[in-house]
């Protein structure tokens, strides 16, 4: 049987492991920190990044973000026009790494890349992560019937919950 101090020791210690795990949703402090970059790149286009050690986790963060910077704007909708996803693996290890992309302009061309790179350790550094970037246009009125178009709001909805 634990003595009782301890038994109080036990969930404080689960509760800062979990904050310690899962990172606050936010601004990044800085380029290679955890959290979101935003860019405007011209009015309704924006450039959004979310950098996490988590995959599902960096691709809805940017989504949350993106549809954020939509109804700040006044905006209904937005559409993904082009998306990457690149792994930043441990500083201490080098290695290889591999980046996907694809676009979809204006006049129904799309496009796909895949890039490959290898690292080369040049100091510490932190554990692997990723960096979902997501550029989109932003509209209002009535979503357009494409699969790469989201509903602002419903997005906020549906992904807030999980950004903390």
């Amino acid at each position: 049987m634990l003595p009782m101090k301890h038994v109080f020791l036990i969930p404080a210690l689960a509760v800062m492991a979990a904050c310690v795990t899962t990172p606050v949703y936010g601004p990044a402090r800085s380029g290679r920190a955890e959290g979101y970059i935003s860019q405007q790149i011209e009015t309704g286009r924006h450039r959004v990044s979310y950098t996490d050690r988590d995959v599902i986790r960096a691709r809805n963060m940017a989504l949350l973000r993106a549809s954020e910077i939509t109804l700040m704007e006044g905006k209904d909708w937005f559409e993904i026009t082009n998306e990457t996803m690149d792994s930043q693996g441990s500083g201490r290890s080098g290695g290889p790494s591999v980046s996907i992309a694809g676009s979809a302009g204006s006049g129904g061309y799309s496009g796909v890349g895949v890039g490959v790179g290898f690292g080369i350790p040049l100091g510490g550094g932190s554990a692997g992560k990723v960096t979902q970037t997501l550029e989109i246009v932003t509209g209002s009125g009535a979503k357009p019937d494409k699969p790469e178009a989201y509903d602002a709001r419903s997005v906020d909805i549906n992904l807030r919950a999980s950004a903390s």
